[in-house]
C-alpha cells in the first residue's frame, strides 16, 4: 500500500509535489532497489495513490516521464523535455492534472549564461541543468501563478549559489504568485542557497506552513530507513502571497521498499484570486 498524507485535496486548494524519481540506469546497480524494473510499480503505486494537481519530477528520462504521466491517469498532461542539445535525455518534467489545471503558456531554460542554446552549460555545471517555466492557471478559481520546476547540480557549489541567485532573479522578473520545486542538492536552507531567499521574495513553504503532517525528514534516503535531522534538498517554495496550508514529507516506503532514492516533499497551497499573473 501507498502512503497518503494528503487526501481528497479540493478546491480552492491545490496539492502539489515536487519528487527526484531517479534515473533509470540500464548497467545493473546496487542497491537492487535502485534497479528501475524492481521500484517502477511502486513509483505507479505511490503516484496513482496521491496524485497531486502539480507534480515536479526530476531525473526522468523520456521512457520514466511517460510511465509518470500514465501511472497519474489520463487527466494529467505534462510539460518538459530532455536537457540534452537534441532536447533528448534526462529532463525535468512538470505534470499537472488537466482538469484542474490550465496552461497559458511555457518555456524551457537552461541553467547557464545562454539559456535559449539546449544543452549549454557554465556556472560551474560540468552536465547540462534545465528549468521548466509553465504560466499556469486554476481552472476553478481562476487564479493564474508561474510554476518553475528545475534541478541544481549535484557537483558544484559555485553552480548552486549562481543557480539559486538565477531563480531570485527570475522571481523578481515575474508578475504574481509563483511556485517552485527542485532538488536543490544541498539543504534547502543552507548558506550556499540564501540567494533564493534574498530580498523575501521567496519562502520555505517547509517554515512557512501553518501545520505539518510529517517530522522533518531528510529527503535523500538512499533506500535506507529515513532520518530526522539529515538534509532536506528537496525543494518547494512559493511567494509570500501564496497561502500555505500544510506541508509533510512521507518516509513511508510502498509496499516494502521505496520507489526512488529521493522522499517526496508535499504541500497544499492556495492561489489567490486576483494576481497579476
Amino acid at each position: 500500500m501507498a502512503g497518503i498524507l494528503f487526501p481528497d485535496v479540493e478546491a480552492p486548494d491545490l496539492h502539489v509535489m515536487s519528487f527526484n524519481i531517479r534515473r533509470r540506469f540500464d548497467r545493473i546497480t546496487w542497491p537492487p532497489a535502485d534497479r528501475w524494473p524492481m521500484r517502477k510499480q511502486r513509483l505507479r503505486t505511490f503516484l496513482g495513490a496521491n496524485r497531486p494537481h502539480l507534480l515536479g519530477s526530476q531525473e526522468a528520462m523520456p521512457d520514466q516521464a511517460q510511465w509518470v504521466q500514465d501511472s497519474l491517469g489520463s487527466s494529467y498532461g505534462r510539460l518538459g523535455l530532455g536537457r540534452g542539445k537534441d532536447r533528448g535525455g534526462e529532463g525535468t518534467p512538470l505534470f499537472y492534472d488537466r482538469d484542474r489545471i490550465g496552461v497559458e503558456d511555457w518555456r524551457q531554460v537552461a541553467l547557464s549564461d545562454t539559456p535559449e542554446v539546449p544543452g549549454s552549460t557554465g556556472w560551474g555545471n560540468t552536465i547540462p541543468r534545465i528549468a521548466v517555466i509553465a504560466h499556469l492557471r486554476d481552472l476553478a478559481t481562476g487564479a493564474g501563478f508561474t510554476f518553475v520546476n528545475t534541478h541544481f547540480d549535484a557537483f558544484s557549489r559555485r553552480a548552486r549559489r549562481r543557480s539559486a541567485t538565477w531563480l531570485h532573479d527570475l522571481v523578481a522578473a515575474e508578475a504574481g504568485p509563483l511556485l517552485f520545486t527542485a532538488d536543490v542538492n544541498a539543504h534547502v536552507r543552507s548558506g550556499e542557497l540564501a540567494g533564493m531567499f534574498a530580498d523575501a521574495l521567496l519562502v520555505d513553504t517547509w517554515s512557512y506552513a501553518p501545520a505539518r503532517r510529517s517530522a522533518e525528514w531528510g529527503t535523500f534516503n538512499n533506500y535506507a530507513t529515513p532520518r530526522v535531522g539529515a538534509r532536506r534538498i528537496d525543494a518547494l517554495l512559493a511567494t509570500p502571497e501564496v497561502g500555505v496550508r500544510a506541508v509533510g514529507i512521507d518516509p513511508r516506503p510502498t509496499g516494502t521498499q521505496w520507489p526512488s532514492d529521493h522522499l517526496p516533499v508535499q504541500a497544499v497551497v492556495r492561489i489567490p484570486v486576483g494576481s497579476p499573473r
